[in-house]
């Protein structure tokens, strides 16, 4: 069956999912969905929401999971070995040598990584999967190529798994005209308008077979030549992504559609707020008809100006829609609040008094909050995202080979990051209130000063190798120290003796004649 034949068939499952993010888009960035696979080319007149609520409340949570999921300053994943293997292939005293090389394989992506567009790429398919909760990202050797909902169609099995991927984009016919015969570019070449169009949809058909996945490319049902491909389950790079997941369903639901109601309630009264001020703050006189005073006499006098009437004659239009206004403003204050509170925007409190404990603990809140939306993201992006680049860094030569068996990945950003600031503030608590209750003396007897700093490295995903002065090192220091204050006491010593009058000789006859040498005869 040809690829597009399959892209319209599975795109009757997408309609519905397409309708919703588009409803969802036009409340909060229009330009992410843009309906059905248009063909227009330009920019295109794009409704503009009445309030930016939504937008900023998208960016600001696409913003958080992508510094969450990739960190700037730390690494999202560490190679660890397994400790089974620690004793039999490995002594335990090589386990800091290992340590040292996966350091340096660590920093190679993460390098790699700050070097590419990685990361905007990354961020615009979480701005998708927030609005329209469904995007798919490519892999490619040239960097991350991001598919809205409206470009692909996908399948699943019962347990969520990838069966099938279609994927349409409209590309320039010089690109592929070498790699198709001619005459299969001229079924598109004439527009409805008339003119000719120079662009050509093509549809890429992955499927899985068996424990892998195999790809290829078409246009006008005719493949493109050296379009195959194929990849383990593993290092897929086809990864589809789903903001949340319904049992049964091949697509996700976004964040927006779950808050839709407020986005549109706060729409509606956005839009009566803004008109109605327009109307409010327009000003008109009227003049009664039996005035005397002419109404090109009232238009034509200047600021301060003097002129013939009676005021009774002259009157000001006013809506007086003042507390109705109130009532409306009152509503959009508490719908904005609830999507702030929903997008998790910190909104500090407005006082004298806010205090900034108060404001680490809204923050520590907001951070909670993405618990289960970084479970779902850590899975389904971060392991097939890094499984990727360390094949594509060990196919390259960039890293050694990485044995599976014996040296294992872990994710520690997402939701295993919050995990680790979680045992960093029942930590400090513990502390606290150990010293607050038996005294600063109780930490120095009870506490193990080493452990300590070890877990607070750790919760904060700093690598203490080569940092933190071991315990065996610390006391060898502290060794070392108590002998030269030694030696320096036994100088010191000295030097007190010498200033003696027993060793000076003019206060000791019998030492200055030990000095004296004999006198020859």
């Amino acid at each position: 069956m040809h690829a597009r034949t399959r892209y319209d068939y599975l795109a009757s499952d997408r309609s519905q999912f397409l309708d919703e993010a588009r409803q969802a888009s036009e409340l909060t960035l229009p330009y992410l969905i843009r309906g059905h696979e248009e063909s227009m080319a330009g920019m295109k007149h794009l409704k503009t929401p009445y309030q930016s609520v939504g937008a900023k409340a998208c960016v600001t949570l696409a913003s958080k999971l992508m510094l969450g999921l990739l960190p700037v300053q730390t690494s999202f994943f560490k190679l660890q070995l397994d400790e089974s293997q620690l004793g039999e292939d490995f002594p335990p005293e090589m386990k800091s040598e290992l340590d040292l090389s996966f350091a340096k394989v660590e920093r190679i992506i993460l390098e790699s990584i700050s070097a590419s567009d990685d990361r905007v790429a990354v961020h615009q398919a979480l701005l998708h999967l927030v609005v329209a909760g469904n995007a798919l990202v490519f892999m490619s050797k040239h960097g991350l190529k991001v598919y809205p909902l409206n470009r692909f169609v996908v399948d699943r099995d019962g347990n969520g798994q990838v069966i099938e991927i279609v994927t349409k984009e409209r590309i320039s016919k010089q690109l592929i005209e070498t790699q198709v015969p001619k005459e299969v570019l001229e079924p598109n070449t004439v527009e409805d308008d008339g003119g000719h169009d120079d662009n050509v949809d093509v549809y890429t058909h992955i499927k899985r077979d068996n424990n892998r996945f195999v790809w290829h490319q078409e246009v006008n049902d005719k493949l493109v030549k050296g379009s195959q491909g194929k990849a383990p389950i593993d290092i897929n790079p086809w990864i589809p992504l789903r903001f949340n997941t319904v049992d049964g369903e091949s697509y996700g639901r976004g964040r927006v559609g779950q808050f839709i109601g407020d986005l549109k309630s706060l729409e509606g009264l956005s839009q009566a707020l803004v008109e109605g001020s327009a109307a409010a703050a327009k000003v008109v006189f009227t003049v009664s008809p039996s005035s005397t005073t002419k109404p090109s006499t009232l238009a034509a006098a200047g600021n301060g100006a003097i002129i013939q009437g009676r005021p009774d004659d002259i009157g000001v239009i006013q809506v007086g829609k003042t507390a109705d206004f109130a009532t409306a403003f009152e509503m959009a204050n508490s719908l904005e609040r609830r999507i702030s509170d929903a997008f998790l925007i910190m909104n500090i409190r407005q006082s004298e008094r806010t205090t900034a404990e108060e404001v680490r603990m809204t923050q520590m809140e907001l951070e909670q909050q993405l618990g289960g939306l970084f479970s779902l993201l850590t899975v389904d992006f971060l392991v097939p995202y890094l499984n990727r680049k360390l094949a594509d860094a060990q196919r390259k030569g960039e890293i050694p080979k990485i044995p599976k068996d014996i040296v294992k990945p872990t994710i520690v950003a997402g939701i295993n990051a919050l995990g680790r600031g979680q045992d960093r503030e029942s930590l400090g608590q513990f502390l606290t209130i150990l010293a607050q209750t038996l005294g600063p003396e109780a930490i120095a007897n009870f506490i193990n000063t080493d452990e300590v700093i070890k877990r607070l490295a750790a919760s904060q995903g700093i690598d203490v190798l080569n940092l933190v002065r071991s315990m065996q090192e610390v006391q060898q220091e502290q060794a070392m120290q108590q002998q030269q204050a030694m030696d320096m006491q036994q100088q010191q010593l000295s030097v007190d003796a010498m200033k003696t009058p027993m060793m000076d000789p003019s206060k000791n006859p019998e030492l200055a004649e030990q000095q004296t040498p004999p006198q020859n005869q």
